[in-house]
């Protein structure tokens, strides 16, 4: 059997109001096998990504610095806007496909159901990388970036390039796709130096990407920016688990090393 769950979370800053809680929305599908007895059905296996497992120990030290950018979003829609259509990257469809298509995710559209016209790879090693592809190149919906010999998807499924994460984070770089801004801890990227005063991150646009790193060398997910929180949070969509407009860095730790992708 597989079931559904679908989370809405709320979260305040200290010394805030109370009517200014945010929200965000989590999904992630349950897969439990059943045996059948005299005294009914019993549940003998589960499994699922948690997409709150987080050591409280290892969450990154943050400061008063951080996050530096109020109204980031609202200035980026205004901007932005105008400028769409004039580069080959439409940021503003780029974003829309990442809500529309988060899935599972409270919040997402679609009724929560992802892009038929690709192949779902959870149960093959996990989406993620399959659906930030979706977002930078759908022709139609998404950002519009032109499909190669090497980063392709038809509808039986999509080359190694378009789903693999190393792979993927090879093609942004040799393409020209992409640049890599920084790659570094928490405190690395999200505080404030004398060339970067809001962090590295606070620097990114919506429609960049982020790369999530546990063993050096070895790229193991990645995550949309769609905007940023009322007080200048950075916030991702992304595949397996499903989320929608959750803080970059929920569930990861100090040891996490993030990959800041501009897309040109």
């Amino acid at each position: 059997m597989t079931l559904v769950h679908r989370e809405l979370l709320e979260y305040g800053y200290l010394n805030a109001p109370v009517e200014r809680l945010q929200s965000f929305g989590l999904g992630t599908r349950h897969v439990l096998t059943l045996h059948k007895s005299d005294q009914g059905w019993k549940i003998k296996r589960e499994w699922y990504l948690d997409p709150l497992e987080e050591n409280p120990d290892l969450i990154s030290d943050s400061d008063h610095a951080f996050p530096s950018r109020p109204g980031a979003n609202q200035q980026w829609n205004a901007s932005d806007r105008q400028a769409s259509g004039k580069t080959r990257y439409d940021r503003v469809k780029a974003v829309r496909y990442a809500n529309k298509y988060a899935g599972l995710a409270w919040g997402a559209g679609n009724q929560n159901r992802y892009n038929r016209k690709y192949r779902d790879y959870t149960g093959f090693g996990g989406d993620c990388t399959n659906f930030v592809s979706q977002v930078l190149g759908d022709p139609k919906e998404g950002g519009g970036l032109p499909m190669t010999s090497q980063w392709f998807a038809n509808s039986s499924g999509g080359s190694d390039a378009w789903v693999r994460t190393d792979g993927f984070k090879n093609f942004l770089l040799y393409s020209g796709y992409g640049r890599l801004v920084v790659k570094g801890t928490f405190e690395k990227i999200a505080l404030p130096t004398p060339d970067h005063p809001r962090g590295y991150i606070g620097d990114m646009q919506p429609g960049d990407l982020i790369g999530y790193e546990l063993k050096k060398g070895d790229v193991d997910h990645f995550a949309v920016i769609v905007g940023f929180d009322e007080n200048g949070y950075p916030l991702v969509n992304c595949h397996t688990t499903d989320r929608y407009r959750v803080p970059f860095d929920l569930g990861w730790d100090k040891t996490t090393k993030y990959l800041l992708f501009h897309i040109r």
